[in-house]
């Protein structure tokens, strides 16, 4: 199987493209930080890790890509750029989370131990982080929680975790975070399409794919917004 990644729901441009046709999964990625630059990098580096892995659109099996939370430009610009893609190739779409993504990068930079649970967690402006709870299953980032959307204070760890790697933007506010639990803190690491694309074989072999017309982000602010309107 041959799969695309691409994501930009942070300040990263990052693609990566992973194949498993010979039992074992190669892959290859491009990552820049590319801050207010996503529309004009987004597609050229994508282009450049296809010519570069001698693979076109029509060999590929699938198109994964960060789903959110993060920022909203960065968000439409990666589902914009996928649905292209995907749509004229008539290929299936991943929708992949960037806080498990990001989480995933940290197990696979060796920032954290595959016993350890992860905290990931992403600056969303407004005085408030994402976050989520994963934990290693045989090599992939599973949730233990619901993605949250919370300001640093609001933050309570889920129950279960003992302690945890907290990774991601939303840790530079750590000194606004009430909790005992924090094992190390990564608050520069930005998530990887290269990572995302592992979690992304996972979900199509699960059935967990759609078309390009119903691929959609996930903000989780405006989720937010609506729960409390409808709870009125």
């Amino acid at each position: 199987m041959k799969l695309l990644a691409v994501d930009s729901t942070t300040e990263a441009c990052s693609v990566a493209l992973i194949d498993t046709d010979n039992n074992a999964a190669k892959v290859t990625g491009l990552y820049e930080l590319a801050p207010r630059q996503h529309s004009q990098r987004l597609l050229p580096i994508v282009d450049q890790l296809l010519a570069e892995s001698g693979c076109s659109l029509q060999q590929l099996d699938a198109i994964a890509y960060g789903r959110g939370p993060g920022s909203f430009t960065g968000l439409r610009i990666c589902l914009g750029l996928v649905q292209g893609l995907a749509y004229g190739a008539d290929l299936p779409v991943v929708p992949i989370s960037s806080l498990q993504g990001l989480a995933q990068t940290a197990l696979d930079a060796n920032i954290v131990e595959a016993s350890q649970a992860v905290v990931a967690s992403i600056d969303a402006r407004m005085n408030e982080i994402y976050w989520g709870a994963y934990k290693a299953e045989e090599g992939l980032m599973i949730p233990i929680c619901a993605e949250q959307l919370s300001a640093p204070e609001a933050f309570v760890a889920p129950e279960q975790v003992i302690e945890f790697a907290a990774v991601g933007s939303g840790w530079q506010y750590a000194s606004r975070i009430n909790t005992d639990k924090i094992s190390a803190i990564d608050d520069q690491l930005l998530p990887k399409a290269s990572s995302i694309a592992k979690l992304a074989i996972k979900a199509f072999n699960l059935g967990e794919y759609c078309s390009a017309d119903e691929a959609q982000p996930t903000y989780i602010r405006d989720q937010v917004a609506w729960k409390k309107i409808h709870e009125q």
